[in-house]
């Protein structure tokens, strides 16, 4: 150990002793630290990104704006050539990866050992501002959280945290970055605990929620800080609109599962062409770029249009075919390898399908049900419950931003029916680690449900009554086993012959003379944990399966090797 590794562990300890507090507690005190440094993180990387827009793009209150400010040919030079140094970029990110680290912080803090590689992050992180900051259809939250995850990283290694409260301490770094990108403490803590950690236990739950607290004081007090969506006043519903707000739900899950399925095919066509990655990416920003040439709306994240849908009057054919072209652009932009978020994305598709949705209920009960914008407000949630597979979070999120409890009620229907539908069509999540996750829980549910039944392996060593000495012995030379099993012609067990019993017999005896009980059957339907209490008790390596004590036939035998490995593939999944 290094003479600064030893004193910065020595002050870690000093600082535990001084305030009298354990380990764990201390995380507390250290998400405070995680907090601050992953907003700051992310506002460097808003106030890089926002300079670097008016440097490339000029002056302008938005990504929309600068692109209406624009000749027809910029708006797809710009994307186009975007994509270009942004592949070029990630070139370099490939080439200065780390091989045994994971650039992801959703991996770094499951999988990996909370340890996030500098350089390649960096430069990624760069690859992402260039696409961002040169029209690219996708959310900028991507690389804040990921920069924010990596500060707290940093400060994890240069005080030597464990690899567990690395992992903590990572996972409070991204809570602060999603905190400070929406401006929802609660919803980012919860995003990291039922997206990222699976789980919603206070000793992680805990420091990641005051990370996301500190996230938020600290961004309010900054200069120049708005909250990214400005929400309307969410109104009194009446109890005849909850069904339309359920049926908005089931159209939502649809429309997510839709999106995500579209996004996969996106990615695996970019994927098969033959081109570099930079050229693969410059072709997304083409494409997008020619969209909008009549839709400069595609520009960015799309924070401006969602705000201008909730707070202005757009008819429902506008809405329509911007929602069209953005999800082209998306699909271009995310498609080609662009690094960025989509979860941006999916709020701005949860806010124009619920406009379109509210404009057809309108048009239908015109004095009956609330503004079409209250409708974009909950398909917001909605959609994002279903994209993401995190209702709790998407909830959490939009009451967050509104601030209104008015909106709970069908806030909560329409989510929890948008995640079931979607999780119902099998379109997956938005992120790997949430599909990874629930193939581990499938997994482990399919090893708990299994009997003995399944482990059954065929039985070698089986022989008749009337089996003679020779025939025994040969069975007994060819397997090392110390019993041969005894069953009748409808190949129901009887019981063992002995090894030992074999050695001492009479040249003419048969298998019936020698008959033994000492190894009990176990029938197909016992449960793993059955069996295994049975093979805690038998000295043996297998035991025989017979159908059931009523039908006693011979299946086969089941092998204590087999029942080991198979509790050792459920603790680890």
């Amino acid at each position: 150990m290094t003479l600064r590794s030893s004193l910065l562990l020595r002050l870690r300890s000093a600082l535990q002793r001084l305030f009298g507090v354990s380990g764990w507690q201390s995380m507390l005190l250290w998400s405070i630290v995680a907090g601050l440094l992953g907003t700051l993180a992310t506002e460097l990387f808003r106030a890089t990104l926002r300079g670097f827009e008016h440097l490339v793009l000029g002056p302008g209150d938005s990504l929309v704006a600068m692109a209406r400010a624009l000749p027809w040919w910029a708006r797809i030079a710009f994307p186009a050539a975007g994509g270009l140094v942004a592949g070029g970029l990630l070139v370099l990110a490939k080439r200065v990866a780390v091989r045994s680290a994971t650039s992801d912080y959703m991996e770094a803090i499951v999988l990996g050992d909370g340890r996030i590689p500098v350089t390649q992050t960096l430069v990624r992180s760069a690859s992402s501002l260039v696409s961002i900051g040169t029209g690219g259809s996708i959310g900028r939250e991507g690389s804040m959280v990921q920069l924010a995850a990596l500060a707290a990283s940093l400060l994890g290694r240069v005080f030597r945290f464990p690899v567990e409260r690395l992992r903590l301490l990572v996972a409070c770094g991204a809570a602060a970055g999603l905190t400070a990108a929406y401006n929802a403490p609660i919803a980012g803590a919860f995003f990291v605990a039922e997206i990222v950690l699976g789980s919603i236990v206070m000793e992680s739950v805990g420091p990641i929620l005051i990370a996301a607290v500190v996230a938020n004081i600290v961004m309010r007090a900054l200069p120049g800080y708005q909250p990214p969506y400005q929400m309307p006043v969410f109104p009194e519903l009446h109890g005849a609109e909850i069904p339309l707000f359920a049926l908005l739900g089931v159209l939502l899950g649809f429309a997510a599962a839709g999106f995500l399925r579209a996004l996969q095919g996106s990615r695996a066509l970019f994927a098969r062409l033959p081109f570099a990655l930079p050229w693969r990416l410059a072709l997304g920003g083409l494409a997008m770029g020619l969209v909008s040439v009549p839709w400069p709306e595609v520009w960015g994240n799309g924070y401006s249009v969602v705000n201008a849908v909730l707070h202005t009057p757009w008819t429902w054919t506008l809405i329509a075919m911007v929602l069209a072209a953005k999800l082209v652009a998306t699909l271009a932009t995310a498609g080609s390898g662009a690094v960025g978020g989509v979860f941006t994305p999916a709020l701005f598709f949860g806010c124009m399908v619920g406009a379109l949705f509210g404009h057809a209920a309108q048009a239908l009960w015109p004095h009956a049900v609330s503004a079409p914008s209250a409708y974009a407000v909950v398909g917001m949630g909605a959609f994002l419950a279903g994209a993401t597979q995190a209702p709790l979070m998407a909830i959490l999120m939009i009451f967050e931003m509104t601030l209104n409890y008015q909106v709970m009620l069908p806030l909560m229907l329409a989510g929890v029916i948008a995640y079931f539908v979607a999780r119902s069509a099998n379109a997956g999540s938005m992120y790997e680690i949430t599909l990874r996750r629930r193939e581990q829980q499938d997994e482990q549910l399919r090893l708990r449900a299994l009997h003995i039944r399944d482990l059954v392996q065929p039985a070698q060593t089986v022989v008749g009554p009337e089996a003679d000495r020779e025939a025994m012995s040969r069975l007994f030379l060819q397997h090392p086993v110390k019993y041969l099993y005894v069953v009748d012609a409808q190949q129901r067990y009887l019981g063992v012959v002995p090894l030992s019993a074999l050695g001492t017999a009479a040249a003419e005896v048969r298998a019936a003379d020698l008959l033994s009980q000492a190894i009990a059957p176990i029938t197909a339907d016992t449960s793993l944990g059955e069996a295994l209490q049975r093979f805690l008790e038998h000295l043996g390596e297998r035991l025989p399966v017979i159908e059931s004590a009523a039908n006693p036939v011979l299946l086969g035998v089941a092998a204590k090797s087999a029942l080991l490995a198979t509790y050792v593939r459920l603790s680890e999944v």
